[in-house]
């Protein structure tokens, strides 16, 4: 009767979908470290299940550029070991707060080491992705950031961004555009205040 009762069981477990193999931690980071300049299209999906679009310039360590599509045209600048958000319709200097205070610090760092005690809080995989969920080991009350990995070849495709506050903005990235010259400028936050209080 026993084998009888264990076939749905084995049934259903053929008929689901054959997992990937989860990428190790020591690959992932292999894989940021050797990102040095990416470009792509990005579509941000926020808290509030409003849609942005536009494109990211990355320039490790610790730069990053979002321009947002119009008809937001919102501009974020990392660099400095600060990040900057200058809004369009305003003459004021861009609010700013610490690059450290922010977990997407955690893959613009100069070593990312996934491995690091305490980093990774989560690390899992479905039949097409690695998701990886890592936080600040020193100040986890900064919040979180969720890496989604496709394999063979390793590519990071979006990522989950859960703030200080629970509040979640998701970045899902197009083609990522890697190597070539991204241009100090386009990290200058002083120079951005600058042209824009002219």
């Amino acid at each position: 009767m026993l084998r009888f009762a264990l076939a749905p069981l084995l049934a259903i477990a053929l008929a689901a979908p054959a997992f990937a193999e989860k990428i190790p931690l020591t690959e992932l980071s292999r894989y940021l470290n050797a990102l040095q300049t990416v470009q792509a299209d990005f579509t941000q999906v926020n808290g509030d299940g409003t849609i942005s679009t536009g494109k990211v310039f990355i320039k490790r360590p610790g730069r990053v550029r979002f321009e947002y599509a119009p008809p937001d045209r919102t501009l974020v600048i990392a660099g400095q070991q600060q990040v900057a958000i200058f809004d369009p319709k305003s003459n004021q200097p861009p609010e700013q707060y610490p690059l450290a205070r922010t977990p997407l610090n955690l893959i613009l760092a100069a070593n990312v080491d996934l491995a690091k005690a305490k980093m990774v809080v989560g690390h899992t995989s479905d039949a097409k992705t690695t998701s990886v969920i890592a936080q600040d080991p020193k100040h986890p009350e900064y919040g979180t950031i969720k890496m989604v990995f496709t394999g063979s070849p390793t590519e990071l495709r979006q990522w989950v961004i859960t703030d200080d506050g629970g509040n979640q903005t998701t970045v899902i990235l197009g083609e990522l555009a890697k190597g070539g010259a991204l241009g100090a400028a386009l990290f200058d936050i002083s120079a951005e205040t600058d042209k824009r209080l002219r």
